[in-house]
Protein backbone atom coordinates (compact mmCIF):
# COMPACT_ATOMS: atom_id res chain seq x y z
CA UNK A 1 0.00 0.00 0.00
CA UNK A 2 0.90 3.20 -0.90
CA UNK A 3 -0.49 6.42 1.02
CA UNK A 4 -0.89 9.71 -1.71
CA UNK A 5 -2.32 13.37 -1.13
CA UNK A 6 -5.09 13.71 -3.56
CA UNK A 7 -6.31 17.77 -3.61
CA UNK A 8 -9.74 17.69 -5.19
CA UNK A 9 -11.74 21.50 -5.52
CA UNK A 10 -9.25 22.82 -2.80
CA UNK A 11 -10.15 20.31 -0.74
CA UNK A 12 -6.69 17.75 0.51
CA UNK A 13 -7.32 13.96 0.93
CA UNK A 14 -5.15 11.27 1.85
CA UNK A 15 -6.02 8.23 0.68
CA UNK A 16 -3.87 4.45 0.56
CA UNK A 17 -3.32 3.04 -2.62
CA UNK A 18 -2.77 -0.69 -3.30
CA UNK A 19 -0.49 -0.53 -6.00
CA UNK A 20 -0.82 -4.30 -8.19
CA UNK A 21 2.17 -3.56 -10.65
CA UNK A 22 4.96 -0.96 -10.20
CA UNK A 23 7.96 -0.96 -12.55
CA UNK A 24 10.49 1.78 -12.54
CA UNK A 25 11.07 1.16 -15.92
CA UNK A 26 8.05 0.59 -17.40
CA UNK A 27 4.17 2.57 -17.59
CA UNK A 28 3.29 3.70 -14.30
CA UNK A 29 -0.23 4.06 -12.62
CA UNK A 30 -1.59 3.98 -15.89
CA UNK A 31 0.02 7.13 -17.42
CA UNK A 32 2.43 6.74 -20.40
CA UNK A 33 6.50 6.53 -19.66
CA UNK A 34 6.88 9.88 -21.67
CA UNK A 35 5.12 11.85 -18.74
CA UNK A 36 7.71 11.38 -16.48
CA UNK A 37 10.78 13.55 -16.23
CA UNK A 38 14.49 11.95 -15.66
CA UNK A 39 16.93 13.64 -13.66
CA UNK A 40 19.73 14.38 -15.99
CA UNK A 41 23.21 12.45 -16.15
CA UNK A 42 25.37 14.87 -13.55
CA UNK A 43 27.99 14.96 -16.16
CA UNK A 44 25.62 15.40 -19.36
CA UNK A 45 25.83 18.91 -20.68
CA UNK A 46 22.54 21.23 -20.74
CA UNK A 47 20.59 20.65 -23.08
CA UNK A 48 20.94 23.72 -25.02
CA UNK A 49 18.32 26.81 -25.57
CA UNK A 50 16.26 27.13 -28.84
CA UNK A 51 17.57 29.59 -31.39
CA UNK A 52 15.55 32.46 -32.39
CA UNK A 53 14.18 31.01 -35.51
CA UNK A 54 13.24 27.71 -34.04
CA UNK A 55 10.01 26.20 -34.11
CA UNK A 56 10.10 25.83 -30.36
CA UNK A 57 11.05 29.27 -29.46
CA UNK A 58 7.89 30.37 -31.89
CA UNK A 59 6.04 28.07 -29.69
CA UNK A 60 7.32 29.66 -26.55
CA UNK A 61 7.24 33.14 -27.07
CA UNK A 62 3.30 32.35 -28.58
CA UNK A 63 2.46 30.96 -25.22
CA UNK A 64 4.56 33.34 -23.34
CA UNK A 65 2.68 36.53 -24.93
CA UNK A 66 -0.63 36.17 -26.48
CA UNK A 67 -1.20 37.87 -29.99
CA UNK A 68 -2.14 41.05 -29.31
CA UNK A 69 -1.96 44.09 -31.59
CA UNK A 70 -1.10 47.13 -28.98
CA UNK A 71 1.79 46.34 -26.53
CA UNK A 72 -0.01 47.55 -23.52
CA UNK A 73 -2.97 44.86 -24.14
CA UNK A 74 -3.05 41.30 -22.43
CA UNK A 75 -5.47 39.10 -24.37
CA UNK A 76 -6.88 35.99 -23.70
CA UNK A 77 -5.03 32.99 -25.15
CA UNK A 78 -8.06 30.84 -24.52
CA UNK A 79 -11.81 30.69 -24.36
CA UNK A 80 -12.95 30.35 -20.76
CA UNK A 81 -14.11 31.43 -17.32
CA UNK A 82 -11.86 33.85 -15.23
CA UNK A 83 -11.59 31.72 -11.86
CA UNK A 84 -9.33 34.35 -10.50
CA UNK A 85 -7.74 37.33 -10.84
CA UNK A 86 -4.55 38.43 -8.81
CA UNK A 87 -3.64 41.94 -9.35
CA UNK A 88 -5.73 45.18 -9.33
CA UNK A 89 -5.43 48.59 -10.76
CA UNK A 90 -2.18 50.15 -9.84
CA UNK A 91 -0.28 47.20 -9.14
CA UNK A 92 3.08 46.89 -9.96
CA UNK A 93 4.02 43.38 -12.08
CA UNK A 94 7.19 42.19 -13.14
CA UNK A 95 7.20 40.47 -16.75
CA UNK A 96 6.06 36.62 -15.99
CA UNK A 97 3.94 37.20 -12.66
CA UNK A 98 0.69 35.50 -12.49
CA UNK A 99 -2.17 38.00 -13.08
CA UNK A 100 -5.14 35.62 -13.44
CA UNK A 101 -6.34 31.90 -13.79
CA UNK A 102 -8.91 30.99 -16.41
CA UNK A 103 -10.66 27.43 -16.65
CA UNK A 104 -11.29 25.58 -19.54
CA UNK A 105 -12.56 22.16 -19.96
CA UNK A 106 -11.77 22.07 -16.45
CA UNK A 107 -8.20 22.95 -16.54
CA UNK A 108 -6.63 25.80 -14.97
CA UNK A 109 -4.78 27.90 -17.25
CA UNK A 110 -2.32 30.70 -15.39
CA UNK A 111 -2.00 34.02 -17.13
CA UNK A 112 1.46 35.44 -16.58
CA UNK A 113 2.09 39.18 -17.38
CA UNK A 114 4.30 39.72 -21.23
CA UNK A 115 5.46 42.50 -19.96
CA UNK A 116 6.80 44.95 -16.62
CA UNK A 117 4.71 47.54 -15.72
CA UNK A 118 2.05 48.95 -13.95
CA UNK A 119 -2.07 47.86 -14.34
CA UNK A 120 -4.19 50.39 -15.74
CA UNK A 121 -7.67 48.56 -16.38
CA UNK A 122 -8.63 45.19 -15.78
CA UNK A 123 -11.45 44.61 -18.19
CA UNK A 124 -12.95 41.31 -16.41
CA UNK A 125 -14.40 40.24 -13.36
CA UNK A 126 -14.11 36.67 -11.38
CA UNK A 127 -16.65 34.57 -13.44
CA UNK A 128 -16.86 35.77 -16.31
CA UNK A 129 -16.46 33.97 -19.92
CA UNK A 130 -13.85 35.24 -21.85
CA UNK A 131 -13.56 34.84 -25.56
CA UNK A 132 -9.63 33.69 -26.89
CA UNK A 133 -8.71 37.22 -28.01
CA UNK A 134 -10.40 39.24 -26.06
CA UNK A 135 -8.32 42.10 -23.77
CA UNK A 136 -8.28 41.31 -20.44
CA UNK A 137 -5.75 43.59 -19.16
CA UNK A 138 -4.34 46.97 -19.98
CA UNK A 139 -0.69 48.04 -19.05
CA UNK A 140 0.07 52.12 -18.19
Amino acid sequence: MKKLRITVNGKAYEVDVEVLEDTDNGPGYGFPQANRHPEPHPHAPAPAAPGPGSARAEVDKRIRRPPSNNEKELTSPIAGMVVEIKVKPGDTVAENDLLMIIEAMKMNTHISSPVSGKIQDIRVKEKDGVTQGQVLITFA
